[in-house]
């Protein structure tokens, strides 16, 4: 199947099952967990496999392709759209793994990894591996991954500290029912905990060496237009959410807009008043601003990739600082029309208020803040130096 096939039928399965996924957004959200209805149409659609390198029998989707894909995703579900971003960027990670590591994770083709990217836990060398204990918050997706990425500090023989990135299989960690909040609730990050679990050597390498894709033992190296670098490949996933929440509270304010009046005056037809038509018009504007503003980086990267090259330290800059200013455009969409919609609109049965309590809740995200993203932008176009390892 041609790369065009593969991505057209991921797409149109998608876009078919959004109403299911608002439908069953209520349900995701008391449960705490997105429904197994989500999970199981989303494996049929193909989601799972779109990251997995086709030598192992996935789509190898690119990485604008796959953003194309959550969009769709969170246009119906928000917080399932934020889980599948984080099974899909995870499941590239994992193409940055030595072989041995990826046969053992690609095994069946299809895959879903979490990740916990803060280093709070310990890794001790053992003969053959390693000994893993810690635990690790906000661990988005964990309740239903196959895999988990942990973040682990380690002692080497002179005393100093590194991090590293350790792959373990989800059924390795425990899982504390902690996932208790009000936005991104259907998320289910919850903490997972690690203890004196054995992790091969081979599913262990440096912080430094991921970061940039220059881990070793590996085959898919160089120029396969895959190896993108990870926090900006992370960055523009996370994107993707807020463009397809954004345009999903789109879609949801026009349909419940046909018949309502403004409540306390002579206006019986909303979309005849002349404020709702600015801020119908504002709204799209900024969506349609973020929308056009992911070409730009999704295409630095990709030419990057291409070319078997890492972005410059200057365009994961400013990579970061986009992403964080769409995100933020997308955050102020969903604003303007929540706030557009009346009294009504909070009640939970109206999936509009859960669009926007879940990207204010992801917003919140310390890769999304557009402050600490714009700073770093700002800084690197002023000529200094990022002052910063996460790029």
């Amino acid at each position: 199947m041609a790369a065009n096939d593969r991505l057209a039928s991921v797409l149109d399965a998608v876009k078919s099952i959004v109403p299911i996924l608002r439908k069953n957004g209520l349900e995701a959200e008391d449960r705490r967990w997105i429904p197994d209805e989500n999970i199981e149409l989303l494996e049929k659609a193909g989601v799972f496999r779109m990251a997995v390198p086709e030598r192992f029998g996935g789509l190898d989707l690119s990485l604008a392709e796959q953003a194309r894909v959550i969009s769709e995703i969170a246009r119906g579900c928000p917080s399932t759209g934020w889980v599948t971003m984080v099974w899909s960027s995870s499941v590239w990670t994992a193409t940055l793994y030595p072989d041995k590591a990826q046969e053992e994770i690609f095994a069946d083709g299809t895959v879903r990894i979490s990740s916990a990217f803060a280093p709070t836990g310990t890794v001790v060398p053992t003969e053959g591996g390693y000994l893993l204990n810690g635990s690790w918050k906000f661990n988005s997706g964990c309740q239903g991954a196959h895999w988990n990425f942990t973040a682990a500090m380690i002692e080497h023989p002179d005393g100093s500290h590194g991090e590293v990135m350790v792959v373990v299989p989800m059924s390795d960690l425990s899982i504390t029912d902690d996932w208790y909040v009000s936005a991104g609730t259907a998320t289910g990050s919850a903490t997972t905990t690690a203890k004196d679990v054995f992790v091969p050597a081979h599913h262990v390498v440096t912080f430094e060496e991921v970061m940039v894709s220059a881990t070793g033992d590996r085959s898919n190296t160089g120029a396969t237009g895959r190896n993108y670098g990870l926090l900006s490949m992370v960055m523009a996933e996370c994107a993707a959410v807020f463009l397809g929440i954004a345009q999903g509270a789109y879609e949801l304010f026009l349909e419940r807009l046909p018949g309502r009046g403004i409540t306390y005056t002579n206006w019986t037809d909303q979309k005849q008043h002349p404020l709702t038509q600015i801020q119908v018009a504002t709204a799209r504007n900024k969506i349609d601003a973020a929308e056009a503003l992911s070409q730009r980086w999704l295409e630095v990267l990709q030419a990057r990739a291409d070319a078997g090259e890492q972005p410059t330290d200057e365009e994961k800059a400013i990579v970061r600082g986009q992403t964080g200013f769409a995100a933020q455009l997308a955050k102020e969409a969903v604003e303007i029309l929540y706030n557009a919609s009346g009294g009504s609109v909070i009640q939970r049965s109206v999936d509009l208020q859960r669009f926007h309590r879940d990207i204010q809740g992801f917003a919140l995200h310390a890769l999304a803040a557009p402050n600490v993203n714009l700073e770093l932008q700002g800084r690197v176009l002023l000529g200094l130096e990022p002052d910063t390892e996460f790029l």
